[in-house]
């Protein structure tokens, strides 16, 4: 006698898991407030993980790696920065050889370019190897790989749903969602963040469900962290209508010169893809130049939080600020061009600032009424929205973070401009860039 066939499982399967499911926009917000949850938690373990290792190399708490940087010999700056990035790229190695590719190598090419697949492997490697890299000084953002693993979880969670390729994409885009509000505390622009530069659109039908994930993410790190503001604004004083022409040519000047910084990243990528020796070993010389730096500034190291909030509260020389504004510059182009696993999106808020206050000292110069910290502020906005080439999410990102109503019209006419400006240029976005680099990759693998 014939057994009975096992094959009518799978079209039940095909049913509940790629038809009934995903048309239920009740159970796609579901799912999206899960994955919120979710995230955020992975973004607070990393972050806590990062604060214990600085409590370690310090032998006392630190506050930020600025802090850390000080409160260290200047052998140890040296030489700290070139350890970790040789752990980080025999990590980084390993991987490459043992770990064959499972799906997007990133989130943005997961969502935008891919099927919603990222690696688990791949991934809790390269978060490794960016911990590595972060904790030892390197100038790049944390966010990036906190962002990555939010993401990451998700697309694990999709296709355990087995969820199809579309709907598994917007779920890995609510990840990131939850992953950017977590380590920004901006909810809103972290959903318009992947809504206008990722998906390129901003429609109910994508946002709703970002937006979820971003309430979900935000209500789990204030009930258990109690985040703050990012950046706390001193008084913003905004009563000339004067001004505004100001600010107008703040945004010119983050314009023009946003260009030439993206450039300058992807020239120091282009440069270490020459290199003909061991990754662990590209990766110790960009840590080499950072540690260099780092002896006589040590305000390269991280993100520089809290070096933007000194520019916003404490008086600073111009000189110094451009000083500072350049070997910082020098140092993220080493960290990002041998290929230290972290982001750039905090650090240009660095460029930001620093370029604002040395644009409101010089006006401060000829009109004394000028708050520099007033442009400071809006600098960040300024050259972010030049760089990433989405006003909207600027704006809305320096609010949130700043928690300053009266820096609102401001920032929309310095953001506005910057991006008028730098589109008019012809230049690529920040992260057009790097979705190019992934096209080209996917093209050259056969994905």
């Amino acid at each position: 006698m014939q057994r009975p066939s096992r094959s009518w499982r799978r079209p039940a399967a095909f049913y509940s898991g790629r038809r009934l499911v995903p048309d239920r926009l009740s159970v796609m917000l579901l799912a999206a407030a899960a994955v919120g949850v979710l995230g955020a938690l992975a973004t607070m373990v990393f972050r806590q993980g990062l604060e214990f290792m600085q409590v370690l190399l310090g032998r006392q708490p630190a506050h930020g790696m600025v802090s850390l940087a000080h409160s260290l010999p200047y052998w140890e700056r040296l030489v700290l920065p070139v350890v970790g990035g040789a752990v980080a790229g025999l990590i980084l190695q390993w991987a490459r050889s043992k770990l064959p590719p499972q799906g997007a190598g990133d989130y943005m090419e997961a969502i935008s370019l891919g099927r919603g697949l990222i690696g688990l492997r791949q991934t809790m490697a390269r978060s490794l190897a960016a911990f590595f890299s972060i904790t030892t000084g390197s100038s790049i953002g944390r966010e990036g790989p906190m962002v990555q693993i939010a993401a990451m979880l998700a697309s694990v969670c999709g296709r355990w749903l087995v969820w199809p390729p579309e709907r598994l994409r917007l779920l890995v885009a609510c990840g990131a969602t939850a992953g950017l509000t977590a380590v920004y505390n901006a909810p809103i622009a972290g959903a318009l963040f992947v809504s206008e530069i990722i998906y390129g659109s901003v429609s109910s039908a994508i946002l709703v469900p970002l937006v979820v994930a971003s309430v979900a993410a935000n209500m789990v790190t204030r009930q258990l962290l109690h985040y703050d503001a990012v950046y706390h604004m001193p008084t913003f004083d905004f009563t000339s209508p004067w001004e505004v022409f100001t600010y107008l040519g703040l945004g010119v000047l983050a314009g023009l010169l946003a260009p030439w910084y993206l450039k300058m990243l992807n020239g120091s990528k282009r440069l270490f893809s020459r290199w003909i020796g061991p990754l662990w070993l590209r990766l110790a010389a960009g840590g080499l130049v950072v540690g260099v730096i780092s002896v006589g500034w040590p305000q390269v190291w991280g993100n520089g939080y809290s070096v933007v909030n000194s520019l916003l509260h404490q008086p600073w020389a111009w000189q110094t600020v451009a000083v500072v504004l350049l070997m910082k510059l020098l140092a993220t182009s080493a960290s990002s061009g041998s290929g230290a696993v972290g982001g750039i999106f905090t650090p240009t808020l660095f460029m930001g600032a620093a370029l604002g206050h040395l644009y409101g000292s010089t006006l401060h110069g000829i009109l004394p009424q000028v708050s520099v910290s007033n442009y400071a502020a809006v600098g960040m906005g300024a050259l972010l929205s030049a760089a990433t080439h989405a006003p909207l999410m600027s704006i809305l990102m320096i609010f949130e973070m700043t928690l300053s109503y009266q820096a609102m019209l401001p920032l929309m006419v310095a953001c506005v401009m910057g991006y008028v400006v730098a589109e008019a240029l012809g230049g690529k976005s920040m992260y057009a860039h790097s979705l190019a680099e992934n096209r080209g990759t996917r093209r050259g693998t056969g994905r």
